[in-house]
Order: structure tokens, then C-alpha cells, then sequence
């Protein structure tokens, strides 16, 4: 079944219908029936959301119907798939289990079915002569465990009966060790699926794996669920649990009493009055004061007295109780109480106001709570040209991009780094990154340009080792189409029958007919103009195969740009892509050039920064459909389930470890009264406050010090010659000293041990397990961490967002996951020390902004009345005047007090903002970490760019020359931060880049021919 939130979908009852002839709408995938169109939009609005879960291959980010299409393939290749021999036992394991991981429950599975076969089952065997074959479980026989003469005893095992395929009358008889399945058969892969499929479990504690009713039919299996596993006796047995522990705490009856106990507990068992408050209504009080009028008075005036009388020093049990009224107390007991306080007449009250309404517990709604108009969000900034209305000023405004190409581009270098080792790409800064798509031109060639085109062509068709195949799926180009597609856009204009004069026809008739007809003709004309050629890339591909060339890997002398044009313009047949790749063609072949080889790198190298990113972003999310891309993913998944159960693993010894280390605190602290240290003797401590207070020790003569003193470094060469020729005997002086030390500390450690007591030895020993534990703990809380830290570079399936602030935006650490923090640590770049190194925050997407900001306008005046402003106007005095208002404006923060501001400004009562603020505070440390690095990387340009003074202090003046009949050579190019990145993964991988032909192959004659030279 499809998952919504981890959960099964609930579907909506069948509303009664009345009159047969009313319209309703129907869903067919889900059998729902509704009476009114907005309730049917209403639901498929929700069933085409992104939000749901495959429950059999665990796929999410899908809408109902296509989850519901994965789920009906997936169960069939699971009923394929696993053996039919081995459902029904499997399912009679798993019914009833009550273990809540499935991957726990798996794994027991699997372990007890791997060496278990069952009647039925298509078997390997290994015959007793060595040869091999396969057959099918007949039968199968289990025996018990024998008791040997020593008493203990055997293993049980099993022995089959199996009949081998191609010999239809012979059967063999063998045990479990000679038998064995096909890998690919049952696997835990294969079990997994089948469970998901076939059981299903409620959400709550201790709920049972239940078999679903139409497999257990099928496969005859009791649905009963015993009535220890039911949820209301598990329900009952915690109520029962909860009242058992309430009812063993000391004093619970006291509290219930509110005191009342409490001042009589030194009188024995005393059966008290129960205490009820007065009737509260108007007729009860008449009825009572005309009844009886003193009667109130004296029985609260008798009952009053009790809390009196816990200080007359009566102990023991009270005499008995004069005429057997419990209530009655006895003389001794009431003349000892001193007279009761005059109570006043009760009196009628008036109604009492009613309580205000509770706090509300947060978190809630973030746009629920009240506006703060003393504290605006921080500044952003804006990378792009055209930043969103109403921002004043940004110093770090690019003027070359626009806001439109700034989600592209962070999409672009967040692929290319997470999966930098699928297209053998060393990892790169996002600075670096945009550098470089600025700069590169014919004059200013960019490693890292080149290599990223490169590396994404690569993926699209492999190498002639390896097929030459196509690997994405691109349109097919027919010829035909276009000869026709071209006939039909320019219509050959009809010629209209010329007008038959009525009378009799002269030359000037004649040449007025003629010149209507031309102007006629001249008109059709100019309503139908010839269609405009937008480019001229059919012409640049009549004589290249880009396919080949790129199997071939033609990349240089405007190879790869040639690719890209061929590329393109088998895209653009696609209707989505027609319009993003037309105007990148339109740049590259326009119809005023003519297209070749060297035109085309020409007209790459001047193209427009936003159109370089279209175009890679283009590259990308085809590559992201390749098998490369998806078997990384798969992999990386299959690698994450293996460290979470490392993980489990390494939390469960800690706990096993804590565990112990308390129970060794525990005997610590019981053996620590007898074993404190002792005292040190009186003489001893005036001895140390004595050589502690004053400067009175001095060196001996034979002591030398144990650090040079300035002056003996000071001395010339004859002193340290002399020296030289002593020093054998300053050694052989300086270890009998040694010797003696030791000697004495081997004294002071024997008295003390002999002064210790008798139990030091065990204290030592639980001191010594107890450092032992605890450093179990630090290494396997080590562990934990470089796993978790493992299990976010694997996460590399979708970007990570920290979380959205109050007015839905979005905010982006992209090295939160799927990457090293730094980048690779083997990249060229790696000791910039980031990768990004900022928080970028997006808009809010359509729905988003419909549903909670730009609301209906009575949506929007309940707001006002409630908070005396609009949504709208809150976000403008909240925000300040940098905000963004949709899903394609970006703005970011690159300074650490910004960091801080923002977390001041989050509101941890909200929803949202509560986890947003909780998601930056855990990775706060490495975002102002690589913030620091980035601005230290970005001004490291800079710094190299300045004049370096000389050593006297002084610069160095420039010579004043002519330079009238002189030429000034041309300046030499910057020096730009991307052009120092190399791609050191294809070289390592390769031996080349990926924009270079491969390296000859090496021959064997020209090491013989120099061998025979020699």
C-alpha cells in the first residue's frame, strides 16, 4: 500500500447518496466517491503531491499514482521473484512477531531460511561423486538431537528427499551441508520486499506483524491475534503497571488527603470525616439555614477543631469512643483542644468569571504568533544584476549574471560536486566556479571549463572500448520530417482567378485588372512572410557525426563545442527543450556566419554567461538518468544501510559499557571511605612549605642544570671546544645521578604502598576497569561520529535543506550532505578550506506563496483583524527590504555575525523556524568555519596583488621613461584564482584529462633498438 508519512493512505468513506440520478466523481485507483467538484480537486491536489512513498521499493518523492504504479510492478516481480515453496513458512515465521525494525526482523529471517529448504523448492545439490546438479525438494525429514555417553547433545539437522531434474526415476537423500540455493533466489533484498508486500503492522508500541487477510487466506493462516498482542489488553496492562507504581510510592494516601492525615498521624488509625465543600446552590443554602440554623455552624466547629490538636502531646491510641458514634471525639481529647475561631455566615457569592483560556503549548504555527516589529531579519545579498524589487544596494553584485540563472547554477556545481567521482572530476569552490564561467574565452583558456563540458559529454556516449553506445535518450531526427515540416510552414499562396470584365475589355481595363492583381499578390506577401531562420546548425552537422566524433572522443580544436551544437539540436526536437536549446543554437550557429568547426569555438568562447549555464544545467539533468548516476545512488543507499547497522551496533556496547560504569561507580563509591589516602605527616609538609615559599634551595656543585643558560650560548668557540673535550665524563656523572633518583623512587613508592591498606589492591583493580570502560565509551562514541559523519557524505540522492523560516523560504547549506565538508582533501583547490561556504535562502514556491502569504482576501482580513496587518505587510516589516517573494529569486549570507543575527531573529516557538534554528546551531561551527575560509581564500588574490615593500621599509619607485616612439606590450593576463584547479582524478584515473587525446601506447622496440645503439 502507498505510504503518506511513513503511514499507509487513508482512503475517505463513500458518502450516501439518495437520488441515483445525482453527478458525482469518481477516482478509479483509489475507488473514491465524491459529491461536489471542489472535493474532488480538492483530493487530487493531495494525490499529485510529491510526497509519497513506494512501500515496496522504498522509492519517495513520488505522487499517489505513480507509487501505486511502482507498488503493482514491484509486487509482481516480487511474486516472480521469490519461491513459492517458501511464502507460506516465511509468513507463519513472521505473523505475530512483534520485533519493530524490519531490518532487525530480516535479518532473523534470513538466518533461520538460508540453510532451511522446503517440499517444492528448486534446489543446487552436490553429489557425493563431486558433479553438481539441480532438483526439487521432495521431501524432508527433521531429526531431533541425540544424547551421547557424556551426555550433552547433538545438533539437530534435516535430510531431504530430492528428485534430480533430467533423471526423472532417481531420487538422492542428503543433508543441509550438500544442498544450496541460486544467490539470486533468496536474498535479503528479495525477503524485504516480499514482507513489505505481504504483512503489515500497526503505529504503536509492541504492535504485531500481521499477515494481510487476503495472503493468509490464501496460504491458510490463522488471522487470531492472541490476546496478549491486542492493543487493548497491552492498553490495560500499562494502566495496570501505572496504578501498581502510583500505589507503591510512600505517603500516597497522606497526599490525597491534602493534610488532613498528615495531623493526625500520631494518633493511630483513627477513621476521619471526609471533608465535602458547601452546596453551592441558592435554594440549597435557603433550605439549610431554615432547617436547621446552628447545625452548620457546630459541625464545622467540631470538625475545625482537628487541626488543632497535633501539638497537646497525646500519643498512643485515643480511648474508645463513647456511644459507638465515629465521629464523636473523646473527652480527654476535646478538652485539650483549644476553642475553635468564630466562622463566619457563609454568603452568597457571585458567579465566578470564567478561567482565561490556557497558554497554548509551542511550538505552533509560526505566523500564528504575535509580530515583532524591534527586530528585522539581516540583510541578504544578491549575486545577480537584477536583484528583487525593493533592495537598495549589494556590493557583491555580479554584473554579467541574472537572477534567473542563480538557481541553475547552484543546481549545476552542486551536481558536479556530489558526483564528482562518477565523471572523475576533482571538486571545485563555487567561487571558482563562477570565475571560471565568466572568463573563459579563446584569449583566456580555463582548465576547468573545458573539463566540466568534457566530463558531462562523456556521460552521454560511451567510448569505442566500451560499445560506442548511446547512453541517454534523446529524439529520433528524420530528414522527411523536416523537408515537409518545412513545405507545410511556407504554404505556396493559391493564385486567385483572375475577374472576367463584364463589358467589353480595352488596354486600360486591361492594365488596371493587372496592377489590382499585383497589389493583391503584394499584400499575400506581407501577410505571409517567409519563415525566419533562427539558426543554422542542420548546416554545421551535414558533414558531422557528433556521435561518433564524441565515441571517439574528439574534443580538442572545437570538437567538444561542435558536440554540443549536434547535441542540442537533436534536444530541441523535444517540446520541453525546444525553446532553452533553440536560443543556445541561436548564439552558437547564428544564420549570419557561416558554421564550421572553428566559428563555432569561436562563437562558444563569447557566449553569454547565462547561456552557459542553461546549457549546462541542460548536460546535467541528462546525465542525472544515466545508469552511471543511478548506480551510484543505489550504491551509496546500500552503503548507508550498511553503516546505520554499524552504528546500531556501536550504540548498543556503549549502552553496554554505560551500563557497567555504573555499576562500577556504584562499588567505587563503597570502597572509597577505606581507601583515601592518608595524610602526610607534619614534617613532611613543613619540609614542602618551606622549599615551596622561599627561594632557599640551591645546585649542587655536581648538579648541572637541566636547560643551558643564555650565557653558556653566548660563549665563543674555544668555551665550546672545551666543553666538547668533558663531555664523556659530564654522562657518566649525569646517569649515576639517574640511578640514584630512580633508586629513591622506588623507596618512596614502597613505603607508600606498604603504608596503603589492605584493600587498595582492590580499589585499583574497579579504579582501573572503570578507565577501561570509560575508554570503550570515547572510542565507540568516535565511532559513532566518523559514522555519521560517512552517512551524510553518502546522502547523496537529493540536497538537504536546513529548513524554512516563517514566511516559507528555504535555507541552503549544500555541504550539509552528499559531500565532504572541504571538498575532496586530494583536490588541487582543497586548501581553500570550503566548498560553498555560504547560506543561500530561496523564495518561497507557488503553492506555498498562495497558501500562506498571498492568501483570498477574507483569509487576509481575518489575519488583520487578529494581528492588525496583513501577511504581506509582516513580511515587509520583518523581513526588511531585502526579501525574496518566489521559488527562482535566491538570495545568501556569507559573514559569521550574519549567522549570528539570523539565529537572534529565528523564533523558536514556530514550527518551522524551531527546526531551522536547531539544524543551524548543529552545523554552526562548520558554517562560520568555512565563511572565515572563504573570505580568507577570495582576499588571498588580493594580497598577492599588492606592492610587497623592501626590506628597508621603502617601495621602490618607478623609473620615468618615454614612451613616444615606443609600443607598450601588451599586459599579460590576470591572474585568475580558477585557472590554478587541475583535474587530478583523470589523471590519476586516465593518465590524461578528459579534454586531451589519450597517450600513445608505449611500444616494446624502442627500449630493444636503444638496447642494440648502446
Amino acid at each position: 500500500m502507498v505510504l503518506f508519512k511513513r503511514k499507509p493512505v487513508q482512503f475517505l468513506q463513500t458518502p450516501l447518496v439518495d437520488d441515483e440520478s445525482t453527478e458525482v466523481w469518481h477516482i478509479p485507483q483509489t475507488g473514491e466517491i465524491f459529491v461536489t467538484y471542489e472535493q474532488y480537486l480538492s483530493r487530487m491536489d493531495f494525490y499529485n503531491q510529491p510526497r509519497f512513498i513506494c512501500q515496496i521499493t522504498g522509492h519517495s518523492g513520488l505522487s499517489f499514482f505513480e507509487a501505486l504504479k511502482s507498488e503493482l510492478a514491484g509486487a509482481q516481480e516480487v511474486d516472480q521473484a521469490f519461491p513459492e515453496a517458501l511464502k507460506a513458512p516465511v509468513l507463519r515465521r513472521v505473523q505475530f512477531q512483534t520485533i519493530s525494525r524490519i531490518d532487525t526482523l530480516v535479518d532473523m529471517i534470513y538466518d533461520e531460511f538460508k540453510a532451511d529448504y522446503y517440499p517444492g523448492e528448486v534446489v543446487m545439490l552436490q553429489l557425493s561423486n563431486g558433479d553438481r546438479a539441480t532438483g526439487i525438494v521432495r521431501d524432508k525429514a527433521r531429526l531431533g538431537s541425540k544424547v551421547l555417553p557424556d551426555g550433552t547433545l547433538t545438533q539437530p539437522y534435516s535430510r531431504y528427499s530430492i528428485s534430480l531434474d533430467g533423471r526423472p526415476n532417481e531420487e538422492v537423500v542428503e543433508d543441509g551441508d550438500h544442498i544450496y540455493r541460486d544467490r539470486k533466489i533468496f536474498t535479503k533484498s528479495v525477503l524485504r520486499s516480499f514482507i513489505k508486500k505481504t504483512v503489515t503492522r500497526e503505529a504503536w508500541t509492541g504492535a504485531p506483524w500481521l499477515v494481510k487477510h487476503d495472503v493468509a487466506a490464501q496460504y491458510h493462516i490463522d488471522t487470531r491475534v492472541p490476546p496478549h498482542l491486542r492493543y487493548d489488553n497491552k492498553l490495560l496492562e500499562r494502566k495496570q503497571h501505572q496504578a501498581q507504581k502510583k500505589a507503591s510510592q510512600p505517603n500516597n494516601g497522606l497526599q490525597e488527603m491534602n493534610g488532613v492525615a498528615a495531623a493526625f498521624q500520631n494518633f493511630g488509625p483513627a477513621r476521619l470525616p471526609e471533608l465535602k465543600p458547601a452546596p453551592k446552590s441558592h435554594k440549597s443554602l435557603k433550605a439549610n439555614h431554615g432547617q436547621a440554623p446552628h447545625r452548620h455552624n457546630l459541625d464545622f466547629q467540631a470538625d475545625g477543631g482537628m487541626f488543632f490538636a497535633q501539638n497537646q502531646g497525646h500519643q498512643g491510641p485515643l480511648p474508645p469512643v463513647p456511644g459507638g458514634q465515629p465521629f464523636h471525639f473523646p473527652v480527654p481529647f476535646r478538652n485539650s483542644m483549644p476553642p475553635p475561631p468564630p466562622v463566619p455566615m457563609p454568603q452568597v457569592q457571585p458567579e465566578p468569571r470564567p478561567a482565561p483560556p490556557p497558554p497554548p503549548k509551542y511550538p505552533i504555527e509560526d505566523l500564528q504568533l504575535e509580530p515583532r516589529d524591534d527586530y528585522v531579519r539581516p540583510a541578504l545579498k544578491f549575486m545577480c544584476l537584477d536583484p528583487p524589487e525593493g533592495v537598495v544596494d549589494s556590493i557583491t553584485r555580479n554584473d554579467k549574471i541574472l537572477m534567473k540563472s542563480i538557481g541553475p547554477l547552484l543546481e549545476t556545481w552542486d551536481t558536479l560536486n556530489v558526483y564528482c567521482e562518477v565523471f572523475k572530476l576533482d571538486s571545485f569552490t563555487f567561487d571558482d566556479f563562477v570565475e571560471a564561467m565568466e572568463i573563459a574565452k579563446e584569449e583566456t583558456p580555463c582548465q576547468l571549463f573545458t573539463e566540466i563540458h568534457c566530463a558531462l559529454l562523456k556521460q552521454m556516449v560511451s567510448s569505442e572500448e566500451d560499445g560506442g553506445k548511446l547512453l541517454v535518450d534523446l529524439p529520433e531526427l528524420d530528414e522527411d520530417d523536416e523537408d515537409s515540416e518545412e513545405d507545410s510552414a511556407s504554404p505556396s499562396p493559391e493564385p486567385e482567378p483572375e475577374p472576367k470584365p463584364t463589358g467589353r475589355a480595352t488596354r486600360s481595363s486591361l492594365a488596371k485588372l493587372e496592377a489590382e492583381r499585383l497589389k493583391a499578390e503584394a499584400a499575400a506577401a506581407e501577410k505571409s512572410p517567409e519563415p525566419k531562420i533562427k539558426h543554422r546548425a542542420p548546416e554545421a552537422l551535414i558533414d558531422f557525426d557528433w556521435v561518433e566524433h564524441l565515441k571517439k572522443r574528439d574534443f580538442q580544436d572545437g570538437g567538444w563545442e561542435l558536440i554540443m551544437v549536434g547535441l542540442f539540436h537533436q534536444l530541441s526536437k523535444k517540446p520541453r527543450m525546444t525553446e532553452p536549446c533553440e536560443e543556445v543554437l541561436a548564439h552558437l550557429v547564428p544564420p549570419e556566419i557561416d558554421p564550421s568547426r572553428e566559428t563555432v569555438r569561436q562563437q562558444y568562447s563569447q557566449l553569454d554567461l547565462n547561456l552557459r549555464v542553461a546549457a549546462l544545467e541542460i548536460l546535467c539533468r541528462l546525465t542525472i538518468d544515466t545508469k552511471a548516476v543511478r548506480g551510484y545512488m543505489e550504491e551509496c543507499s546500500e552503503t548507508m544501510t550498511t553503516y546505520r547497522k554499524e552504528k546500531i551496533e556501536f550504540q548498543r556496547q556503549r549502552k553496554t559499557l554505560l551500563e557497567a560504569l555504573k555499576a562500577l561507580n556504584d562499588q567505587r563509591r563503597i570502597l572509597l571511605p577505606d581507601n583515601m589516602p592518608p595524610s602526610p605527616p607534619a614534617e613532611e609538609v613543613n619540609n614542602a612549605k618551606t622549599n615551596g615559599d622561599g627561594d632557599t634551595k640551591m645546585t649542587d656543585a655536581n648538579d648541572s642544570p637541566d636547560e643551558p643558560s643564555e650565557e653558556a650560548g653566548d660563549s665563543d668557540v674555544d668555551a665550546s671546544s672545551r666543553h666538547n673535550t668533558r663531555r664523556g665524563g659530564n654522562r657518566a656523572a649525569e646517569r649515576q645521578r639517574q640511578r640514584e633518583r630512580e633508586e629513591q623512587e622506588r623507596k618512596k613508592e614502597a613505603e607508600l604502598a606498604a603504608k596503603m591498606p589492605k584493600q587498595s589492591k582492590q580499589y585499583l583493580k574497579v579504579m582501573k576497569d572503570i578507565q577501561k570502560k570509560r575508554d570503550g565509551i570515547k572510542k565507540c562514541e568516535d565511532e559513532i561520529a566518523v559514522i555519521d559523519n560517512d552517512l551524510r557524505e553518502a546522502d547523496c540522492a537529493r540536497t538537504r535543506i536546513l529548513g524554512k523560516d516563517r514566511f516559507w523560504n528555504r535555507y541552503y547549506w549544500f555541504e550539509r550532505n552528499g559531500m565532504p565538508y572541504g571538498g575532496l582533501p586530494t583536490s588541487s583547490t582543497a586548501d581553500a578550506g570550503y566548498a560553498n561556504g555560504c547560506i543561500w535562502v530561496q523564495g518561497p514556491d507557488e503553492m506555498e506563496r498562495e497558501g500562506y502569504i498571498d492568501m483570498a482576501q477574507e483569509h487576509q482580513d481575518e489575519y488583520k483583524a487578529k494581528f492588525k496587518m496583513t501577511v504581506p505587510q509582516r513580511k515587509k516589516m520583518e523581513e526588511g527590504r531585502t526579501s525574496v517573494f518566489n521559488a527562482s529569486q535566491w538570495g545568501y549570507y556569507s559573514d559569521p555575525s550574519s549567522v549570528d543575527s539570523l539565529l537572534n531573529w529565528l523564533d523558536p516557538r514556530g514550527f518551522n523556524e524551531s527546526k531551522l534554528r536547531k539544524e543551524i546551531l548543529t552545523y554552526k561551527e562548520k558554517i562560520i568555519a568555512h565563511m572565515k575560509n572563504r573570505a580568507q581564500y577570495l582576499n588571498s588574490g588580493d594580497e598577492e596583488d599588492k606592492e610587497e615593500p623592501k626590506e628597508n621599509g621603502k617601495k621602490e619607485e618607478p623609473k620615468r621613461m618615454t614612451t613616444r616612439t615606443k609600443i607598450l606590450a601588451s599586459p599579460e593576463p590576470a591572474d585568475f584564482r580558477c585557472l590554478k584547479w587541475t583535474n587530478n582524478m583523470a589523471i590519476e584515473e586516465y593518465g590524461h584529462l578528459h579534454s586531451e587525446p589519450p597517450p600513445p601506447p608505449k611500444t616494446k622496440g624502442r627500449k630493444a633498438s636503444r638496447k642494440t645503439r648502446n
